[in-house]
């Protein structure tokens, strides 16, 4: 049965990393000692090594230990024998192609769906949707495939803004950006903002935060979502 917690980010203004979410990550990992840490997406390019000990760092804090995928020799046999897993954000065209590269995407989707706990943030999010199309990322690696682990049954947009009416900016809203991807794809994408998250138990999504998510789908008007909601109707 599936159990992943999937984020929109991994820091909230003004806090720390992970903060917001420990409380939910003590209890989502209850069970795990080590948890497998996934450091491919390389925010600002940071290191491995640098992006495992800032994670380590975190999730001291709840009194487990992070060891970093690129640690081990066998990294399929690390993902089947995890406690649990967890893959940072930073950019999903990178973390895609890392993954395919190592020939890890379908060993991590399989793991995932019998049920290994799972947290993803940012990219670590966008690639637990059917595509990672709609990702926010620039595309500064070219990967083998768009396609990532399908854990939900749609596509997501973390890191979500809505238009700002004061701003001065002139270029693409998110929104604008969505629908460009609907004028060609038909898959559900689901605009999550910061500080939300989904709640996957079996076939079972829920929206958690104290904010509403935003829901397009192709040729509909977006729909916002109230904190709380089911959304296994899209499945």
């Amino acid at each position: 049965m599936k159990n992943c917690i999937i984020a929109s980010t991994s820091t909230l203004h003004e806090g720390q990393y992970l903060e917001y979410l420990l409380p939910e990550l003590q209890s989502h990992f209850k069970d795990c000692k080590t948890i497998l840490f996934i450091p491919f997406a390389r925010p600002s390019g940071i290191s491995h090594d640098e992006y495992t000990s800032k994670v380590a760092t975190a999730f001291a804090k709840i009194n487990m230990t992070v060891k970093g995928i690129h640690e081990f020799e066998n990294p399929k046999e690390a993902i089947q024998k995890a406690e649990g897993i967890f893959t940072g954000g930073g950019n999903t065209f990178l973390l895609v192609t890392q993954l395919y590269k190592n020939d890890l995407m379908n060993i991590l989707a399989d793991t995932l769906k019998k049920g290994t706990p799972y947290l993803g943030t940012s990219a670590g999010s966008n690639i637990c949707g059917l595509t990672m199309q709609t990702t926010n990322d620039m595309p500064i690696i070219y990967p083998p495939s768009f396609q990532t682990l399908g854990i939900i049954p749609f596509n997501l947009n973390p890191h979500y803004l809505d238009p700002d009416d004061q701003s001065k900016h002139m270029g693409e809203t998110r929104e604008t950006r969505i629908k460009e991807f609907h004028a060609f794809n038909s898959l559900p994408v689901l605009g999550l903002r910061e500080g939300s998250w989904l709640d996957v138990k079996g076939e079972k999504i829920t929206l958690k935060g104290n904010l509403q998510a935003r829901l397009f789908r192709q040729n509909q008007l977006p729909e916002e979502l109230a904190s709380g909601s089911d959304l296994s109707f899209l499945n």
